[in-house]
């Protein structure tokens, strides 16, 4: 047992290998092989529970472990404090797969068809719950590391991430189960050629058509050093190259990335607004940029304000980070080990309408927001572009930033819109509608990427019914991998 432990782990590191920026799309569906494979040699409940926690805590902590950093480096933990942290996250993240196994192991019909679906149905429908339980944490999930070039790109605009990582699964679990003799490698090799192959004929702009007069956009990396942003000393500085970076880069819309402004808007020095207002509406643009915002009630906002040319215009962050931007209940604790900066903050509000600039509509989403597809395929209904601002110095170098781009890529694939994203430290980037990354501003260096981007309209399959068609049909999967005698 101990031997399939260690192997579970070492393949759940090696599946991270399938993510930005490594990209090498197959592992993800060699290492879940492995995993049904030993799931399919235990011998109950149990034992399925403690190989899959293993590949579990293998993958979560080689690929979401760059938290650490937050914590530590920048949040003031003391370091056996992060590191437990960390330990104790991955291994919250781990139970999903570890009950997966359990599962899997206990229900399983001995029928290579049917117990693939089922454990592809198992996999799918832990993924949709950690994505939406505790506010959700759906980092990792399987599909991302499917984007192009994978051929189950394809399926993104019909199925979501959701659905692209139900037929992963299905296609790893057939490999794994199919006993290779007989007619099973023909059911094998025929069900993951179909995948493979039909999935490069659907791509997010055969749904969606071009819209209105293109954009000429500046997105703008102000490249500021996490543990400098907030000191009080240098804010004026950072007020400066804010300013500086604005007039050096014209454009029609010019976007500074989330809280370039480190402070409440009521905080800023007099006329500061009005001068960068001046910058770009003097040559008949806008400016978005990321701002604390505080309500007459005291509610304190992480938001996009738009000045110049147009009205004034502002989004809200809505989904907020746990720990991060708000304590979840009976988490106080927490907040004695970690000193976060404006940690105490309101969600905005579903639905807020989106930033029009000319004949083009853009939905903001801010940082964590895109890892929410439901959400952002909403929010697209009613618009032409999709802008995210982050800032994720937080995590340092690490894997965090590709891992970051790979996700919007994701979100680009789903709704057939373009997505564009203006980050403090990287990576700042223009991404098409079809999944592709048209451009790219190096990480780590201050400057920006002028682009000029055009809209989208219509609505792809994946916007119509969201997660919650994808969750039914993975449920109608699981279903009829139940039904039918087990075989002895």
């Amino acid at each position: 047992m101990l031997a399939a432990l260690v192997l579970a782990a070492a393949a759940g590191a090696v599946a991270v290998g399938g993510f930005a920026p490594f990209g090498l799309f197959p592992l993800p569906f060699l290492c879940l092989a492995v995993l049904f494979h030993l799931l399919s040699r235990t011998a109950g409940a149990r034992d399925g529970f403690l190989v899959g926690l293993a590949w579990g805590f293998g993958y979560f902590m080689a690929g979401v472990s760059w938290l650490y950093v937050a914590l530590n480096r920048y949040g003031g933990m003391p370091a056996p404090m992060a590191g437990v942290a960390i330990a104790l996250f991955c291994g919250y993240l781990a139970l999903y797969p570890a009950l997966v196994g359990a599962l899997w192991s206990a229900l399983r019909r001995r029928r290579v068809a049917q117990d693939a679906l089922l454990a592809a149905a198992l996999w799918s429908a832990f993924e949709l719950a950690r994505g939406f339980l505790l506010t959700g944490f759906p980092w990792l999930s399987i599909g991302y590391s499917q984007v192009p070039p994978s051929p189950l790109a394809g399926y993104a605009p019909v199925v979501g991430v959701y659905g692209v990582g139900f037929l992963l699964a299905l296609c790893a679990a057939m490999l794994a189960l199919a006993p290779w003799r007989r007619a099973a490698p023909g059911l094998a090799i025929g069900l993951v050629s179909v995948i493979l192959a039909g999935g490069g004929y659907l791509r997010g702009e055969a749904w969606t058509t071009p819209v209105g007069t293109p954009l000429t956009v500046s997105l703008i990396q102000t490249n500021i050093e996490q543990s400098l942003k907030w000191r009080a000393d240098l804010q004026r500085q950072w007020l400066q190259v804010n300013l500086d970076l604005v007039r050096e880069h014209p454009a029609r819309l010019v976007v500074l990335p989330e809280t370039a402004i480190p402070m409440l808007a009521e905080q800023l020095p007099r006329n500061y607004l009005a001068t960068l207002g001046d910058a770009v509406g003097g040559i008949d643009g806008d400016l978005v940029f990321g701002v604390f915002v505080r309500e007459p009630d005291g509610a304190i906002h992480n938001a996009a304000v738009s000045l110049g040319a147009g009205p004034t215009q502002r989004y809200a962050k809505d989904h907020l980070v746990p720990f991060g931007e708000y304590s979840p209940p009976m988490f106080g604790w927490f907040y004695d080990w970690a000193r976060i900066p404006m940690s105490d903050q309101t969600p905005g509000g579903a639905d807020q309408p989106p930033m029009r600039f000319d004949d083009q509509r853009i939905a903001v989403n801010i940082c964590y927001e895109d890892l929410f597809g439901s959400e952002i395929a909403r929010a697209a209904r009613q618009a032409t572009i999709l802008l995210n601002l982050s800032n994720l110095a937080w995590y340092g170098d690490s894997l965090a930033q590709p891992q970051h781009l790979q996700i919007a890529r994701m979100r680009a694939l789903e709704t057939g819109r373009p997505m564009l994203r203006s980050t403090n430290t990287g990576m700042t980037a223009a991404v098409l509608p079809d999944g592709r990354v048209a451009s790219v501003l190096p990480a780590f260096e201050r400057g920006a990427l002028r682009v000029e981007v055009q809209g989208h309209a219509g609505e792809t399959p994946y916007m119509r019914w969201g997660d919650r068609g994808v969750g039914l049909a993975i449920a109608l999967a699981g279903l009829a991998g139940l039904i039918g005698r087990r075989r002895a």
